[in-house]
């Protein structure tokens, strides 16, 4: 099979990691990819974004499977794109996107099927969200988030009046997220230990991933703003047998099923992010596409081929396929810039990439990289993963954070914390 993967950040080279190492691939191309996907496969000058180039690409290339990394070409419609060409695509259309594309979406999909959640109002306008704060429905923190895309960093938790009023007018009067800020959600923050819960689905059935658990804020101990992701660890160590029956039955099940009835099949990821609370697990978003971090410990921990995953899930046959998975537990660190994620600067050389990433047992995979006169560069807020798998999570992080000092760039940062026990949002 010849294989595209779309994307290229440290998610996708990961996926790409994993794809290389099946007997089905003939050939693998990741578009645009990144210095590290240069390793193991053809890297192709297509923006993400760019769905038309991304199609011609993938007629010219012959491509028997396109894998979607980013949220932004499947709110886009890129499957329906493809589709529409007869091209086999693994990703939900973009009437199902819609859940990850529109959080007001998500909340109103929720409260219509009472699928457990905290409680939220929708302001649809600069003086509506205002008068929200105003009237005290919400006591102090209370998160705003805006409606669509904003790349993980859209949902702000506020400590007091100020902060709230502040954020708020930063994405609808400022548009600090652009169109995505146009509407906001002021919702009651919920207390608990998060947990990232992802499923492969086929529209009807669901196969679940191993759990892992993210560390969103930038700092040690919890503190500092969202980021896109800072760090995470499989399995979660907040997950039960029985909390893990329960979240499959009434909220994976609850919402492809609840989707499904409203003409908006899931066909690829359901990622659902959740609190779990004194009350029990609430979902405090939904996402439509492999997590990032959290599929860099995941892949590490996949034994099953994981072309025959995606293509049970577009044949609509998962449940006719077993998925196994290690027993270890894996990890992953992301070494960032400095002023992620708010102002940070590029372009800075890397060094001591080739001696970390050839320890036993660690994968270096790429975030936010570039390749330039021979040399790797800085590129992004997220730079590089530093992964890997060991029989327990004490094992498993010190051999990542022994590595990472082999690795340097300037203002290079990251958690020293990353699977220590610790209330963590």
């Amino acid at each position: 099979m010849n294989i595209l993967v779309i994307g290229s950040g440290g998610r996708e080279h990961a996926l790409a990691w994993k794809l290389s190492q099946s007997p089905r691939v003939e050939k693998l191309v990741c578009a645009p990819g990144n210095p590290g996907t240069m390793e193991i496969a053809e890297n192709a000058n297509v923006s993400s974004d760019d769905l038309p180039g991304l199609l011609s690409l993938a007629l010219e290339k012959a491509i028997d499977l396109t894998v979607v990394g980013p949220e932004g070409p499947l709110a886009a419609g890129i499957v329906d794109l493809f589709e529409s060409k007869g091209l086999r695509i693994f990703g939900p259309n973009q009437r199902a996107a819609v859940l990850e594309g529109s959080k007001v979406f998500a909340k109103e999909f929720m409260a219509r099927h009472q699928i457990p959640t905290g409680d939220f109002r929708v302001a649809e306008t600069l003086e509506q969200a205002l008068s929200f704060l105003e009237s005290g429905i919400f006591p102090y923190p209370l998160v705003v988030k805006a409606d669509g895309l904003a790349a993980g960093k859209g949902a702000v938790i506020c400590s007091d009046r100020e902060h709230a009023e502040a954020t708020i007018r930063d994405m609808m009067e400022k548009k600090v997220f652009g169109e995505a800020g146009n509407r906001v959600l002021v919702e009651e923050f919920l207390r608990g230990k998060e947990m990232s819960f992802i499923v492969i689905s086929d529209g009807i059935h669901a196969v679940p991933l191993v759990t892992t658990l993210d560390h969103k804020t930038a700092y040690d101990g919890g503190k500092g703003p969202n980021t896109g992701g800072m760090g995470a660890i499989s399995p979660s160590p907040h997950t039960s047998s029985a909390l893990f029956d329960e979240v499959m039955r009434t909220i994976v099940h609850t919402t492809i099923t609840c989707m499904l009835e409203e003409g908006r099949k899931i066909k690829g990821v359901l990622y659902v992010g959740l609190m779990l609370t004194d009350a029990g697990p609430r979902v405090l978003e939904y996402n439509c596409r492999f997590g990032d971090p959290e599929t860099q410990p995941q892949m590490m921990r996949l034994e099953s081929d994981l072309v025959d995953i995606l293509t049970a899930g577009i044949d609509e046959k998962l449940d006719t396929i077993d998925v196994k998975w290690s027993s270890d537990t894996s990890g992953c660190v992301v070494l960032a810039s400095g002023g992620y994620p708010l102002r940070y600067d590029r372009g800075f050389p890397i060094e001591g990439l080739e001696d970390a990433a050839g320890i036993p047992g660690i994968a270096v995979f790429h975030a936010g990289t570039s390749y330039q006169d021979g040399k790797i560069l800085t590129n992004g807020g997220r730079v590089l993963n530093v992964c890997a798998a060991g029989k327990n999570l004490t094992e498993t992080m010190t051999k990542i954070y022994e590595t990472i000092p082999r690795i340097s760039f300037k203002d290079m940062f990251y958690r020293t914390d990353i699977g220590k026990k610790r209330e963590d949002r």
